[in-house]
């Protein structure tokens, strides 16, 4: 038996259905949305990554997910808005694993924004990106070799909790995350977006091109200037690379007026 009301509630998932429908035939969509795992296996080299990425709508991820709670993350107004509509969060299973939810740190009005990966055990404990080993060389490129504080800049991941044994995020769970990440981005209005290695730059510019090809150039992000560079933890693996990370910061650092050494 029909419970009272179930009728206007029935006519109103069609009414957003149509709008729905309604508006992504105004951007020019067609059809069903893909997955971001979807997306992100179509895009194969630079050029057609840079391209996909910049016919998109960068609020996509949070409008087209008609039956889910992501409507007021996407009408966030601020990062403690943006933070606030996340919640406990609970739209993947690493919600499961995780101690605090690691949702970004720094200055809401930055210039430089990085972004990596995820949360690492150091992380997740405290709630906070890159505080651990990788996380101290990180302060060192932004102190010692941008001559910035900390909190000048911000901080953020891909991913808010960390995946098990620090495995690489699965595609379900890039997509109920991702959209979080293009808020912030679209929040801060950073004048430089710096991709710390292979998983973030990847992510960022839907491009399975490897790292090391990527680096040291400029690309763009939804008009925003992007300069992916190599991840600290790399750097501690390899420090004889410290010299590659050093080139992309120089560019970065002229592109923003800033004097290098």
């Amino acid at each position: 038996m029909n419970e009272p009301g179930d009728g206007n509630e029935l006519g109103g998932i069609v009414a957003s259905l149509r709008m729905y429908f309604e508006w992504r035939a105004q951007i020019g969509l067609d059809g069903l949305p893909v997955t971001g795992a979807q997306r992100f296996e179509s895009t194969g080299n630079v050029g057609g990554g840079v391209a996909d990425m910049a016919s998109q709508p960068p609020g996509q991820g949070l409008e087209g997910n008609l039956f889910s709670d992501y409507t007021s993350a996407y009408r966030s107004a601020s990062l403690g808005e943006l933070r606030e509509a996340i919640g406990d969060c609970q739209r993947c299973k690493l919600c499961s694993g995780r101690t605090h939810l690691v949702f970004g740190v720094g200055n809401p009005g930055a210039e430089i924004m990085f972004v990596g990966e995820g949360p690492g055990r150091d992380e997740d404990l405290k709630g906070e990106p890159f505080v651990g080993r990788a996380g101290q060389l990180l302060t060192d490129i932004i102190t010692k070799g941008m001559e910035m504080k900390r909190e000048d800049v911000y901080i953020a991941n891909v991913i808010k909790c960390r995946p098990p044994e620090n495995r690489n995020p699965e595609p379900d769970e890039i997509q109920s995350c991702e959209p979080f990440l293009v808020r912030q981005i679209e929040l801060i209005k950073p004048r430089v977006l710096i991709g710390l290695g292979k998983f973030a730059v990847q992510t960022l510019l839907k491009t399975k091109v490897p790292i090391m090809r990527l680096r040291g150039t400029w690309h763009d992000y939804h008009g925003i200037r992007f300069m992916p560079t190599l991840h600290p933890a790399y750097l501690l693996r390899n420090p004889g690379d410290k010299k590659l990370v050093w080139q992309d910061i120089k560019k970065v650092l002229q592109e923003l007026g800033s004097p290098t050494r």
